[in-house]
């Protein structure tokens, strides 16, 4: 088996010894090759080479920002599961979200351990992804189309991940408390709170207005606090395609309710309510804003967007369970 090890250094839970190992612990089971990543789009570059040269396994050590650029360089030029090399994943970030929902342990030498068991039983299973691209007809119709692995976020939710992008840069650990001071901040300072400037729409339905909030889940749990799994969409599964929760109204009783029922969500259930709107397994449908708004995918803040046009991929790509 060919393989290639893409190792993003500046890994929150990793160190140059614990990379060691790990590589020396995978080349004693395949030829493997591994390359450190020097810049950003690094690892979707080598994803691309990987695709195009045949490779049959690509390794993601890192986290889920290093995970979602080799999926986009895998599928720089489509889904294809049988003929594109199988993605296996070594949690090294500070969530690693992509790696559970997949049933993964959130350390990476117990990960390895897991992935070198998995490939000598032949455990794999084909997921589905989303796509995200500008909207045909708007100021955004050049945006390029980026994969995402779990989640997209327009407008609340991405503003908070640009927030904790902005410390990040300065120095601060990436860390849930800096997350959920980053919240409550954004919360205060978020200017279309009380009237959403959003409107989702899709094919055969009656447009969604007026939503403040809106995250696109392609797995669930949507996230994690720690140990506890965060269930914004209890149906999303990497099975179907997108679900969506919107919320309409962000005033201080209306976080609460829903920060208390995310906090307490479970597999069953989710946030729910009349200024909650839940819907499952899209396949297309188009989030509009009146101004421009943050945009992120997989945790990865990527500026402002006033329209975005998603697609649920089913069976996009083989990966290593």
């Amino acid at each position: 088996m060919r393989a290639l090890l893409v190792a993003n250094p500046a890994a929150t839970t990793t160190s140059a010894r614990t990379r060691d190992v790990l590589t020396h612990a995978l080349a004693s089971e395949m030829k493997l090759e591994a390359v450190t990543t020097e810049y950003r789009g690094h690892a979707r570059d080598l994803g691309r080479r990987a695709a195009e040269h045949g490779i049959d396994l690509v390794v993601a050590l890192g986290g889920d920002g290093t995970v979602n650029e080799v999926v986009n360089g895998l599928l720089h030029n489509g889904p294809d599961p049988e003929r594109l090399p199988r993605l296996a994943v070594v949690p090294g970030g500070s969530t690693n979200v992509f790696a559970r929902a997949l049933g993964l342990p959130n350390d990476a030498v117990e990960a390895t351990g897991a992935l070198l068991d998995a490939l000598r039983e032949q455990r794999e299973r084909t997921v589905g992804l989303g796509l995200a691209a500008g909207t045909p007809g708007t100021e955004d119709e050049s945006v390029p189309a980026r994969w995402f692995t779990f989640c997209a976020g327009f407008g609340f939710d991405a503003g908070v991940v640009g927030r904790v992008e902005q410390q990040r840069e300065r120095g601060k650990r990436s860390t849930h408390a800096l997350y959920v001071r980053q919240l409550m901040r954004q919360f205060w300072e978020e200017p279309n709170r009380r009237q959403g400037v959003v409107t989702l729409e899709r094919p055969g339905a009656d447009p969604v207005t007026d939503l403040v909030l809106s995250i696109v889940c392609n797995t669930s749990p949507w996230t994690y606090l720690g140990n506890r799994p965060i269930y914004a969409s209890p149906e999303a599964s990497f099975d179907t395609a997108l679900d969506v929760l919107a919320l309409n109204r962000l005033s201080t009783p209306t976080v609460a309710r829903h920060a208390t029922q995310l906090l307490t969500s479970t597999p069953e259930r989710g946030p729910r309510g009349k200024h909650a709107v839940s819907l499952h397994d899209l396949t297309d449908f188009t989030l509009h804003s009146k101004v421009p708004l943050p945009f992120q995918m997989d945790g990865d803040h990527l500026g402002l967007r006033t329209s975005v046009r998603f697609t649920g991929v089913r069976r996009a790509l083989r990966v290593i369970v």
